[in-house]
């Protein structure tokens, strides 16, 4: 386990779950007993800042006429560079483009790695209409970066996977299978049941602790979502972060 390395959550299609992916990740992180920085580089929504006990740091990139200043990313990098935590990162849709371009343009991930903080990128691939867009952006992080990257399934919109084949199974898992340093799957559950409690949780932006020692919670409701966490917690352990 890594206790300065630097993970990006890039996906250019919003609404996929990449800021879940990103709160997931942090609370691990913290539950595995290693300090944590969190960042938001999202300029349009706030869900990743609106986790209270993960103190996300909002990183302003927006220039005086609302319009995204690349330039600002220097800022997220020199904090970066001086904070010692394990880092995590979450960019929103609206800045996926020019944040890869910066990434690639100014070989931070170089920068980054020969600083003794290695970056790992994590990206969404998710099922339902999305599953094109996520795909496409995915594929963009893989051609662009030199980086591992995880890949998480969201199934919440369906089963992730093209005519019947699986992404383990797809030409774009076979051709960077070496690149892929791991999959998480996020599964859908019953809806009624583990779904729901999923979703109070979220639209609270609660995060697991918070919600399993809640007393505005159940004992099943409890249960239940220690079980979602121990599903999700446990394949973050495969991935040795």
């Amino acid at each position: 386990m890594d206790t300065r390395s630097v993970h990006f959550t890039l996906q250019g299609r919003g609404g996929v779950g990449k800021s879940l992916a990103s709160a997931l990740l942090a609370q691990y992180l913290v539950h595995t007993e290693r300090a944590v920085s969190c960042y938001d580089t999202d300029p349009v929504n706030n869900t990743f800042t609106g986790y209270e006990a993960l103190t996300v740091k909002r990183i302003d990139i927006l220039g005086t006429d609302n319009r995204i200043n690349a330039r600002a990313f220097d800022g997220l990098i020199d904090a970066l560079l001086w904070d010692d935590n394990i880092a995590v990162i979450d960019n929103g849709a609206s800045t996926f483009v020019p944040l890869m371009a910066y990434l690639a343009e100014n070989r931070v991930v170089d920068l980054l790695t020969g600083s003794g903080r290695p970056v790992v990128i994590h990206s969404v691939l998710t099922g339902g209409q999305a599953f094109n867009d996520t795909r496409h952006g995915l594929e963009i992080v893989l051609q662009e970066h030199s980086a591992p990257v995880v890949v998480w399934l969201n199934e919440y919109f369906g089963p992730v996977e093209r005519q019947g084949r699986t992404f383990l199974e797809s030409s774009l898992y076979e051709r960077n299978a070496e690149r892929i340093k791991g999959i998480v799957r996020l599964g859908r559950g019953n809806g009624d049941t583990f779904g729901k409690d999923l979703e109070i949780m979220l639209e609270r932006k609660l995060t697991f602790a918070q919600a399993i020692e809640s007393p505005d919670f159940g004992i099943m409701p409890r249960q239940r979502l220690s079980m979602i966490r121990a599903g999700i917690f446990d394949q973050l352990a495969v991935l040795e972060l």
